[in-house]
């Protein structure tokens, strides 16, 4: 018998559609059992979080991992850009900064945002970096990707990541987030992207800088600006990044620093302008800190050679067992914003679940149209 005491409060929410597409989710979530529910889950005795349009979000403490609020943490979206993030982990170890390079025509030519790169001109593998992180170039992420011998090796190498991060909802299959069938990734797995990249200075350089100077040909330059808002506009804003395609729509992760302590938010699937929304959680997040037990927590990543198998985490205090969510197909339609029908239970925190296989064959076999990523 599970013990039904419990530390915080569930909104509990519908749980997402399923369908073949679905990736199978841990036998318990990465975590704790209570980031398995699709609803808000808070600690007893705060405030509720202030409201956001996105689908899915965490708000946790970077120094400690103590996941402070969430709502369907571990439930699979398409990241958008916010994927760059784990392309920089993985990359910024193999690569030497001061390695000058001419970009292929490919990686130039890339849909979406770019930075501006022409084969006409050489950059550093240092400047492709800052296309990456401050201006969300695609064609930044392709060329980085070719420099570290090509695509395939890339994204073998960004998934290994995900694995050893534990990170087991984040599949890569672009190293720059454009919307390709079968990658995906959550708010928990971007907060644990984000708090690995900001313990590497080089990661923090990038996602912090305003602004930066970037070659042109000819040996002319041109400014380019981090494109996270909240930089200029939030206290203490660290980094880290945004995203946005028509099918993911608004994604972002960011990280903040006051008296000594920095607070993560991660949100996925919002619908418009999220930068005030990401202010106010983190507003949140610095206010709760350390005065409520947490109702999760981001794990470290595994030790070098250990097999990557998703293990059962805990909060660290009691928990009820939670039905793990299932996971939608990443169509424009799956993560359609959903109904919620909540109610608010004190200590006990129950998964629902629903099935509507009849429409996921019909969106199954809409055809997929590329989303700009920004």
């Amino acid at each position: 018998m599970w013990t039904r005491t419990v530390l915080f409060t569930a909104i509990i929410a519908a749980a997402p559609l399923t369908g073949p597409a679905a990736h199978a989710a841990p036998a318990v979530p990465v975590g704790g059992e209570a980031l398995g529910s699709r609803g808000l889950v808070v600690p007893a005795g705060v405030k509720k979080p202030p409201k956001t349009k996105a689908t899915s979000y965490v708000v946790a403490d970077v120094d400690t991992g103590q996941v402070l609020a969430a709502k369907d943490a571990h439930g699979r979206y398409l990241p958008a850009s916010t994927l760059k993030t784990l392309t920089a982990l993985t990359l910024l170890p193999k690569l030497d900064k001061k390695r000058r390079i001419r970009p292929s025509q490919n990686a130039c030519n890339q849909e979406g945002t770019a930075v501006g790169l022409t084969p006409k001109a050489t950059y550093s593998v240092d400047d492709l970096f800052k296309g990456l992180m401050m201006s969300s170039g695609n064609d930044a992420a392709m060329a980085l990707a070719e420099v570290n011998g090509g695509l395939d090796k890339t994204m073998r190498e960004m998934n290994e990541q995900a694995r050893r991060l534990q990170a087991y909802d984040t599949v890569a299959k672009t190293p720059s987030g454009l919307d390709k069938p079968g990658q995906s990734s959550s708010a928990y797995d971007l907060a644990l992207i984000a708090r690995a990249g900001l313990a590497d200075p080089d990661f923090r350089r990038y996602a912090g800088t305003k602004l930066a100077d970037f070659p042109a040909p000819k040996g002319k330059t041109y400014q380019i600006s981090n494109h996270n808002k909240l930089l200029w506009r939030y206290q203490g804003m660290i980094g880290v990044k945004n995203g946005w395609t028509s099918k993911a729509l608004g994604s972002f992760v960011g990280a903040a620093t006051r008296g000594g302590h920095t607070i993560v938010v991660s949100i996925m699937r919002h619908e418009g302008y999220f930068w005030d929304e990401v202010a106010k959680l983190l507003d949140w997040g610095f206010t709760v800190r350390g005065t409520a037990a947490p109702v999760g927590q981001l794990v470290r990543p595994l030790p070098e050679g250990r097999p990557s198998a998703p293990q059962a985490q805990s909060s660290g205090g009691p928990v009820t067992r939670v039905t793990p969510a299932q996971q939608p197909p990443l169509l424009d339609a799956a993560s359609r914003k959903q109904t919620d029908h909540t109610k608010t239970i004190g200590a006990v925190v129950i998964g629902g679940g629903l099935l509507f296989g009849v429409v996921w064959l019909v969106y199954g076999i809409r055809r997929r149209r590329r989303g700009l990523d920004l």
